[in-house]
């Protein structure tokens, strides 16, 4: 008896030509294209493997992913909002591009340094760029964010606890969420995980977790279609 479960971040939420921003907890964007949402659902088709439960996120991008891998997947069923898996809080980087972030991060760590206050802009930037770093590669939340590791974590275990035998559940949530979700494996696997894999997924990206036995093992990690 297997357990199946599939990750799938949600599509763009902005088009060619914008610049990005930090869209977290407080912003509720739609998605700009349906190709992403789509091509994940294909993907899953095409490996046959068909969710029984899909859960998502209650924000405009993850629930109208969900439905669009319901639609062309033609599944009847139902989108499950799930506030457990809600974007984490960017705090005071909500809404700002990455270059603004990346200047904040870098002024908060010179002056919890001491260091210079005549320090060049690109080293500022720099800094802040390390932090981005951290916490693509280890999770290592940067400092003014607003995030429930612990909460988190535990959100990503009860819900794998909570799939039964032989059945395939799929959550649509959001990047900052996904990094947690490797947490469910065994603590040797969970540890070395990050060494293996960038925790930093793309949009419309799949992730796909299976039980051997009774241990959650990752079978496939942000796979871009």
């Amino acid at each position: 008896m297997e357990k199946t479960l599939i990750i799938v971040r949600h599509g763009n939420t902005f088009a060619p030509g914008q610049i990005p921003t930090r869209a977290g907890a407080k912003t509720d964007i739609p998605l700009v294209e349906e190709l992403r949402s789509r091509n994940a659902a294909k993907y899953l088709l095409n490996k046959g493997v068909v969710p029984d439960r899909i859960v998502a996120a209650p924000l405009q991008r993850t629930m109208q992913t969900a439905n669009l891998i319901i639609n062309e997947m033609k599944l009847n069923t139902v989108v499950i909002p799930d506030s457990s898996f809600t974007e984490i809080d960017y705090g005071e980087d909500e809404n700002k591009t990455e270059e603004q972030v990346r200047r904040r991060l870098g002024r908060e760590y010179a002056k919890s340094n001491n260091l210079s206050s005549d320090i060049a802009e690109n080293e500022i930037i720099g800094y802040g760029k390390a932090i981005i770093d951290m916490w693509n590669s280890k999770a290592i939340v940067p400092p003014g964010w607003n995030v429930d590791v612990e909460g988190i974590i535990s959100s990503w275990k009860n819900f794998a606890n909570s799939i039964n035998n032989n059945e395939t559940a799929l959550i649509c949530t959001s990047n900052g969420i996904i990094r947690f979700a490797p947490h469910i494996l065994d603590k040797p696997d969970a540890k070395d995980f990050a060494k293996r894999h960038n925790l930093k997924v793309a949009t419309g990206s799949v992730s796909i977790f299976k039980t051997v036995g009774n241990v959650w093992k990752c079978a496939e990690w942000n796979v871009s279609n």
